[in-house]
């Protein structure tokens, strides 16, 4: 286990705000988790779990506690399982899969982050997410001092949701996430926007590892790197409704997806509507590829960003009456 000291929070996160944690656990086996917490516990410190940093945001006060940070790499298969430590790169994990031709994530690929925060928020995109294909994780729980194998039912998945950012929210340390694939390839239709890269492109091989390929080069061409260029990937989340609310908003012409967590519209339509793709708040830019994304171009404090998703959520809701919702998690 590593401990460093006063680290600044805006150089462990890719939103690039945050001042500093008064220590940063960096944990690279499972027995070295419960003297991590034993540590914060010494010092009567609260504790907070990071990830990738994709998705949290820092304050400007910092926090005075313990960050710890899952550094456990390894993946390994048996037939169409695979096991994934939770300090694995998510993105491996998925090109782990689709080398060896499973199917079930190859829609995930590029969502940057930690395997072990995957099942936190429930990650999805292009018509996957973890929830389809996760079966267990094992966890370190610091209240019982035990470890343990959660199912997925146990895991209470929805859209971006879990007990692990709800009800048992900073509760569990993932060590590793088991996830059951499939021998084959996704059926059509796909995705939308799948599909037209297909069309676009004339392309045939709908393997795993070709939608890979494609779901790569539609998330190079339309999301910044979170690595190279600071933001926190999607901002906010997309809006979900009940059956006669979404009448109600087909009535008004605004574009609704059935999905199999309901009705749905993409909250980047309406930030597009609004006039807002492009513009720059208090330093932060709504990205004019995907206006989801919140690109932090000067700001330095979470002040600036407060204000900037602030306005944002006002103009959007004066013009169609929909609050959007913030999706990263912030750390204080």
């Amino acid at each position: 286990m590593r401990v460093n000291e006063n680290i600044l929070i805006s150089s462990l996160t890719t939103m690039r705000l945050g001042g500093p944690a008064r220590y940063v656990l960096e944990i690279e086996k499972p027995e070295e988790i419960p003297d991590a917490y034993g540590f914060a516990k010494t010092y009567n410190l609260p504790t907070f779990v990071l990830g990738g940093g994709a998705n949290t945001i820092g304050h400007d006060e910092g926090f005075n506690g313990v960050i710890i940070i899952n550094r456990m790499r390894g993946i390994s298969a048996e037939s169409t399982t695979i096991k994934a430590m939770g300090g694995e790169l998510w993105d491996d994990v998925v090109e782990f899969a689709t080398d060896r031709g499973l199917t079930g994530i190859e829609g995930l690929s590029k969502i940057p982050g930690l395997a072990g925060a995957a099942p936190v928020q429930n990650i999805g995109a292009y018509g996957q997410e973890i929830a389809d294909t996760l079966t267990e994780i094992d966890v370190y729980d610091p209240a019982t001092d035990k470890f343990l194998t959660l199912t997925k039912d146990d895991l209470n998945f929805s859209y971006r949701r879990s007990i692990l950012n709800t009800t048992a929210k900073n509760r569990y340390f993932v060590i590793s996430i088991t996830l059951n694939l499939k021998s084959g390839q996704m059926t059509r239709p796909f995705y939308n926007s799948i599909e037209r890269y297909i069309e676009t492109h004339n392309i045939t091989d709908f393997s795993p590892k070709s939608i890979r390929n494609i779901v790569s080069a539609i998330r190079a061409d339309k999301l910044p790197d979170p690595l190279t260029i600071p933001s926190a990937g999607s901002f906010f989340k997309n809006i979900y409704l009940t059956e006669p609310e979404a009448e109600i908003a087909r009535d008004k012409n605004y574009p609704v997806y059935e999905s199999k967590e309901g009705y749905k519209i993409n909250s980047g339509w309406f930030i597009e509507q609004a006039g807002l793709k492009g513009q720059l708040f208090h330093g932060f830019r709504v990205s004019d590829k995907a206006p989801l994304v919140l690109i932090n171009e000067s700001a330095t404090s979470y002040n600036d960003l407060a204000k900037a998703r602030d306005e944002i959520i006002a103009k959007v809701y004066d013009k169609f009456g929909y609050w959007l919702e913030q999706e990263p998690v912030e750390l204080q």
